[in-house]
């Protein structure tokens, strides 16, 4: 064997080093006068918006407002006309793709997947992040647990093809836990699933915030915004309108100037939690 091709074996035989996780509330990802183009239009303008570690941050706002746009970007999977966005304190530019993999796990919108793979391939590949360090011993454990959390034991031998689109959200959405990152970004992680699992989505959003991961969920229900976020960053027209606490930013007055349509915003009459519901009947 050649002297290169030994050091090319000692190199991909070496284990690679893993992140830190970072400390409560400490900023996980940064955004910092960030546009998007797409085309000629301008989708994203100049949004400044940091995601911290312990909380569970909901982008929110009519179709169109640039939710998603700014979830990609945040991602690195959405390139920026101006701006700057940070993971871990560092610009994107600065980490590959596996340094990304193992900072943060994003959940997008369509869940396509190539070939014939079986549900817990798909989660399997999760994982894929950690081939190289001490953290791939706990594959076997992340997937199964991953797997239980978002009820697809069952038909985890199944080809993905075959599923629901209920039955895919999860499968995509234990992935992403599987990948065991201090930083979750979610777009519309409860749109294809029925209300228990809308819930359970949301509760396991919160838990994981509470263990100490930030977690960034597309939102299209202001209810589950109200009842699951900490704080809340309302999008308009592709500018951040308001960003705070759900108290602080969903009222009526903003909701309705946002959406175009009448909101209430209640307080339930035995819990006194927020309950953001569109005015009907012409009330």
């Amino acid at each position: 064997m050649s002297a290169l091709a030994r050091r090319i074996q000692d190199l991909l035989a070496r284990e690679l080093p893993v992140p830190t996780a970072p400390a409560p509330g400490e900023v996980s990802l940064r955004a910092v006068g960030v546009s998007v183009d797409r085309g000629r239009r301008r989708v994203l303008e100049s949004v400044s918006l940091d995601v911290r570690t312990g909380e569970v941050l909901a982008l929110v706002g009519p179709n169109g407002a640039g939710k998603s746009t700014l979830l990609a970007a945040l991602a690195g999977d959405q390139a920026v006309v101006a701006g700057t966005v940070e993971l871990d304190g560092r610009p994107l530019s600065e980490w590959t793709g596996t340094d990304m993999a193992q900072r943060r796990a994003v959940l997008p919108q369509q869940h396509t997947v190539g070939f014939s793979f079986t549900a817990r391939q798909v989660v399997q590949m999760g994982r894929a992040p950690w081939t190289r360090t001490v953290r791939r011993d706990e594959d076997d454990d992340a997937v199964r647990e991953a797997m239980a959390t978002c009820d697809v034991d069952r038909f985890a031998d199944r080809p993905f093809a075959a599923l629901s689109g209920g039955e895919r959200s999860r499968v995509a959405l234990a992935r992403v836990l599987a990948q065991r990152t201090g930083t979750l970004l979610l777009d519309e992680p409860t749109a294809a699933l029925d209300l228990g699992h809308q819930e359970a989505v949301m509760g396991l959003a919160r838990e994981r915030a509470r263990a100490g991961a930030a977690v960034v969920v597309v939102l299209h229900d202001l209810a589950l915004a109200a009842a699951y976020a900490d704080t809340v960053a309302v999008l308009e027209a592709g500018r951040l309108a308001v960003h705070g606490s759900p108290a602080e930013v969903l009222t009526e007055t903003l909701l309705t100037r946002v959406y175009g349509h009448p909101v209430e915003v209640l307080a339930h009459p035995e819990t006194g939690a927020q309950l953001v519901l569109p005015r009907r009947g012409g009330g």
